[in-house]
């Protein structure tokens, strides 16, 4: 996308930008592409501009369902963005000290994805108090980068393999691919008491609901969407004095992708998931706390998927933190 821009006076608003369209934005939607390109501008107040005409196609008046074609120029008005905001924080050193750090957490780059070991901890987007994510980082990281946007999500507190669009295209491949299944998706999460049998599926609808405290929960619920998750037991750790129930180690295959998903069907089998807060089991978490866990203990281990734009087969796995391996090596040495 070629940019060209007016210099703004010392201490003035954004100066206006005019944005050619490249391949990879043609057939975008102007309003989604606006909703994209502006972060952090509320939807009602980009409709507005695009209403009053301060957003121009090629110099005229136009309609936010418009589909941009290659080489149309988009005249795009003064507005502060949360990149903008995001970027004055650059010079805070524990920011600059984030993004040396989260360098070393790539595990897979090209021209197309990249794909990050997500530390716990680190939501995946500002917001909700929170100035500075995953995305936001990473742009300030590659400030040169055109596109980079988020293909799905983690909770903040799940650590592991998240996958980062670097073009548009390979975006919309990577969420067909979401939607039909096509993307393997495998967690490693220590669950309270011991499996019994070999794995299974579980086959439970989940509902989305909202407490009146604004705290967002999700619910086994038979008017819940489709939501399939399969177990399967990778060690038991019997139960001792200090670990009353005893727990197992799973490896945990999203067949679906939910919003909390591998949490919630981990609670509704009677095993919730070693330091969850929100669906959790509040003795077990104390007895592992005892024993150095002081986190979520739900790991995106791996993906796997066919390369959006080559077809090339792909598989990262991202290791254990330090604090999640050694809590293992705890439990194999308790009595």
């Amino acid at each position: 996308m070629t940019v060209s821009r007016k210099k703004p006076e010392s201490g003035a608003t954004p100066a206006v930008r005019y944005e050619e369209i490249d391949a990879d934005h043609a057939g975008q939607r102007l309003d989604n592409f606006l909703i994209t390109f502006l972060k952090g501008v509320p939807k009602t107040h980009i409709y507005r501009l695009v209403r009053k005409g301060e957003v121009r196609i090629n110099k005229g008046r136009t309609r936010p369902d418009y589909r941009l074609q290659t080489g149309d120029k988009v005249r795009i008005p003064p507005v502060r963005t949360a990149h903008a905001q995001a970027k004055q924080l650059i010079s805070r050193p524990d920011v600059e000290a984030r993004l040396g750090w989260l360098e070393q957490c790539i595990l897979f780059e090209d021209e197309a994805l990249l794909v990050i070991n997500k530390p716990s901890g680190l939501a995946v987007h500002g917001g909700s108090g929170i100035s500075l994510g995953l995305i936001e980082t990473l742009r300030q990281l590659r400030p040169h980068a055109r596109f980079l946007e988020l293909v799905h999500r983690l909770d903040r507190d799940t650590s592991g393999c998240i996958v980062v669009a670097k073009k548009r295209a390979a975006l919309l491949k990577l969420h067909e691919m979401l939607r039909d299944g096509k993307v393997d998706k495998r967690y490693l999460a220590l669950i309270r008491g011991l499996w019994s049998g070999k794995g299974r599926v579980i086959d439970a609808p989940l509902q989305k609901n909202q407490l009146q405290s604004g705290e967002r929960r999700v619910n086994v619920a038979e008017e819940g969407k489709e939501s399939a998750s399969r177990f399967t037991p990778k060690r038991n750790f019997p139960a001792h004095p200090g670990l009353v129930s005893g727990a197992t180690l799973v490896e945990i295959r999203l067949l679906t992708g939910r919003t909390h998903q591998a949490r919630v069907h981990a609670a509704h089998i009677g095993q919730p998931i070693a330091g969850d807060d929100k669906y959790g089991d509040r003795l077990f978490d104390r007895e592992l706390r005892k024993l150095g866990l002081q986190r979520l203990f739900l790991h995106a281990a791996s993906l796997a998927f066919a390369h959006p734009l080559s077809g090339a087969a792909l598989r990262m796995e991202a290791p254990l933190a330090t604090e999640l391996s050694t809590l293992l090596t705890n439990l194999r040495a308790s009595p």
